[in-house]
């Protein structure tokens, strides 16, 4: 399936395997997914009935922390791993605090690419950008990036519910502390990721069916997801699971507290 843009050549849509970004807005309610990606959310519902809470927990803390980061200080963002568009997305919550915001998508999904208009609308002192590219090719993140933000002043680097598809073969962590690399002193790191140390027989079993559709998922432990902050100064609460980071920064996510939310979220600055 072909879709095109903004006069930009055709992109193809690869319709005959599940893709978590389309996974994940099937779990949300929305309508940018196919057949086969509903067919593998229904396996997911499954094993676990509680999924589309962990997105929308995910999605909330993805507000949170952007709203978190707005309110001291932090006016450039960049996302990686962006997703189909959920409205609000990152830029809207992050210039309603700071209409000035400067915000940068990236993503390499070609349907994310088809819908990107939709996140090119901020404000009118803000500046908001979309980016296609891998984020294991942080060369091609990091250059477009510097076309939109000023890498002399702070930036906060969001990695929501994406570096578990990441494996460590793929240097997962390498790329993380590439990214930070290139960022200057009070930048921030704002992670979220899937973890099965809560529901280790369900985490499999997902895991694998997964996998037989062409879909890794790199699932890591407390110990594990906590090494991306290495050299980084971590706030408070730290380590969480992700409805109970500063959970008064917005409103609860019906059935968040309804059973355990298997992964985890913090965030950390660069001294």
């Amino acid at each position: 399936m072909e879709f095109v843009m903004n006069g930009r050549p055709p992109v193809e849509i690869d319709t005959s395997r599940p893709h978590p970004a389309r996974m994940y807005d099937w779990y949300l309610g929305g309508r940018d997914n196919y057949p086969v990606d509903e067919a593998m959310g229904k396996q997911m519902l499954a094993l676990d009935p509680r999924v589309p809470v962990m997105a929308r927990v995910n999605r909330a803390f993805m507000h949170r922390t952007t709203r978190w980061l707005a309110e001291n200080g932090v006016r450039q963002f960049l996302d990686v791993g962006t997703g189909i568009p959920t409205e609000p997305n990152l830029h809207q919550i992050a210039q309603r605090v700071a209409p000035d915001a400067a915000v940068v998508y990236c993503d390499n999904d070609p349907i994310v690419l088809a819908h990107a208009a939709a996140l090119l609308l901020g404000t009118p002192e803000g500046r908001t950008e979309y980016l296609q590219a891998d984020v294991r090719s942080q060369d091609a993140v990091i250059e477009g990036a510097r076309k939109v933000l000023d890498f002399d002043r702070p930036v906060a680097l969001s990695l929501i519910a994406l570096l578990h598809f990441v494996p460590d073969e793929d240097g997962a962590n390498a790329l993380v502390q590439r990214l930070m690399s290139e960022l200057p002193s009070g930048s921030h790191l704002v992670v979220s990721h899937a973890t099965a140390d809560f529901t280790p027989e369900e985490s499999k079993a997902a895991t694998e069916k997964l996998k037989a559709a062409g879909v890794t998922l790199a699932l890591r432990s407390r110990d594990e997801f906590a090494r991306f902050f290495d050299g980084l100064e971590l706030g408070e609460p730290g380590v969480e699971v992700p409805h109970k980071w500063h959970p008064e920064l917005g409103e609860p996510v019906p059935g968040q507290d309804d059973g355990v939310i298997p992964g985890y979220g913090a965030v950390g600055r660069k001294p």
